[in-house]
């Protein structure tokens, strides 16, 4: 074990339960627990938004990405930030103004149902556990590496840290947990691409000319293909990753802890402006890998690049920086994966537990009590899906979640927004449909139907590995029949109007329409 990677890595540990301890005091009811009371400013739970969905996918496997597949690799970075255009204009504060908690709250505050409200929940704990599995695995793999601890123990260290997060410190220690995460892999990387640009003079043409000497693609790095052959494969991923975030439920419920629109927009902007720096420098690192660490030997290494970062820091500043860089992918996973017990955490004890079971009539003690010991069951189930899959690629659940949230999250929460005639069975449709489809064309898919090594020796029934081009039409299509087929009665003007003036401003004008 390397003595170095292991000081780094018990640091983040003691800091963060630090940070646990102090949030634990003050997690003692629903509101404290679930959103942290609002209490965030708009800047920190941008930075929060920022950790929250800056994955170890993104740090890790966009970095080598870029360095592998040039040009394609940098389309998932820029899928990725366009999407928060959507959640700008289109969901945040409507979210904010409509719900109390969870996304049940959102969708149930035009259409009151416990259907609704459980079909909301089961959605949130299929996407939240779905994302929790790659990442936990991706934590095993590089302990594993770094301090040569057996996978299944490193994998249950980060389950044990992640509800230890949750459990004691609610959103508090989350929030926290993901803004010192920002800052460390912001400040990290930012380090490291300046190292990397000193190396050439400054200069980006020496670095680019680098570059095509480091890579055997030449000049066809620089241009499309690398990746993706099928130009439907491209636009359907980019479907998936933009659409996708808008229907996130660990990033939407972050629009819950802040006291007004005014922080919502500055939480969007500041984990915009982020997550855009970071994925610039991305670049920076991925083109810095090629020219220095170098494609073959990186290939060689890891074929899959995720260890491109690492790789890149050991070479420019030995163990010592490899060993922050590592610490920084493990922050980041830890912050991804508590961001994702927490929404899961909320969507079972306040949709299912307290308004479903108890239907309102229980204390907050309880409440707080009940949602401490769904967190651990959650990082349990989840850390054990983890120790069961470790020797199969589950990389593809990360796209999944993105089609999955596309096609039956999105649908519902845009067309209750802005659609007048939308109703609960056409809610109901599109979500089931989305669902549905989003988990049938994965399992026809490459991904679990292949002869070369899948996990069903057959040939695949759709060619597409992300297939988001027709599961998310199949959603909103869905949501469309079930409403017109539906034959139930529409909202009055009057009310729909009243619904959308307080989706938009938070004013509730209900009594002056009766």
């Amino acid at each position: 074990m390397n003595i170095t990677y292991f000081l780094f890595f018990l640091c983040i540990i003691v800091c963060t339960l630090i940070i646990t301890y102090w949030a634990a005091r003050q997690s003692k009811t629903t509101n404290q627990f679930y959103i942290a009371a609002g209490s965030l400013t708009g800047i920190q739970n941008g930075m929060a938004i920022a950790g929250d969905y800056i994955s170890a996918a993104s740090f890790l496997g966009i970095i080598g990405t870029i360095a592998i597949n040039g040009f394609d690799g940098f389309l998932y970075a820029v899928g990725f930030l366009v999407s928060y255009i959507i959640v700008l204009f289109f969901i945040a504060e409507p979210v904010h103004h409509l719900g109390t908690y969870s996304l049940g709250d959102v969708i149930c505050s035009r259409f009151p149902s416990y259907k609704m409200r459980g079909l909301m929940a089961i959605s949130t704990l299929v996407i939240s556990i779905l994302y929790m599995i790659p990442q936990l695995v991706a934590a095993g793999l590089l302990i594993r590496l770094l301090l040569n601890i057996d996978y299944s123990i490193s994998v249950l260290i980060i389950g044990s840290l992640m509800t230890i997060y949750v459990v004691f410190g609610g959103m508090f220690a989350t929030s926290w947990v993901q803004i010192v995460k920002t800052v460390l892999l912001i400040s990290g990387t930012f380090l490291l691409s300046l190292i990397v640009f000193s190396r050439f003079n400054w200069s980006i043409t020496n670095l680019l000319e680098q570059v095509k000497l480091g890579t055997p693609l030449g000049d066809q790095f620089s241009l499309p293909g690398n990746l993706f052959n099928n130009p439907l494969e491209t636009i359907s991923l980019q479907l998936a990753l933009i659409l996708g975030t808008a229907g996130l439920p660990h990033i939407l419920i972050r629009f819950f802890t802040v006291r007004n629109v005014v922080e919502v927009r500055k939480s969007v902007l500041t984990a915009s402006w982020i997550i855009g720096l970071f994925y610039m420098i991305a670049l920076i690192l991925g083109l810095g890998t090629v020219a220095l660490v170098g494609y073959q030997e990186l290939v060689t290494i890891d074929p899959t690049g995720n260890l491109a970062a690492p790789l890149l820091a050991e070479e420019l500043g030995g163990d010592f920086l490899m060993a922050f860089i590592s610490a920084i992918a493990f922050t980041t996973i830890v912050a991804v994966v508590a961001g994702l017990v927490i929404s899961a955490t909320t969507a079972f004890s306040h949709d299912i537990y307290y308004h479903m079971i108890k239907k309102g009539n229980t204390t907050e003690r309880k409440q707080v009590r009940v949602a401490k010991w769904t967190a651990f069951v959650i990082g349990l189930i989840s850390t054990l899906f983890a120790l069961g899959l470790k020797n199969m690629n589950v990389t593809f659940l990360v796209s999944l979640t993105f089609i999955v949230a596309a096609s039956s999250n999105l649908p519902v929460l845009l067309l209750t927004i802005y659609w007048k005639r939308f109703n609960q069975a056409g809610a109901l449709t599109g979500m089931v449909s989305g669902l549905t489809a989003s988990l049938v064309l994965l399992f026809i898919g490459p991904h679990i139907m292949n002869p070369d090594g899948g996990w069903i020796a057959r040939e695949a029934l759709i060619p597409l590995y992300n297939p988001g081009i027709i599961a998310i039409p199949i959603g909103f299509l869905g949501a469309y029949l079930g409403t017109i087929m539906s034959g139930k009665r529409q909202e009055s003007s009057a009310e729909f109007h009243a619904f959308y003036i307080r989706a938009q401003t938070g004013i509730d004008t209900r009594r002056d329409v009766s």
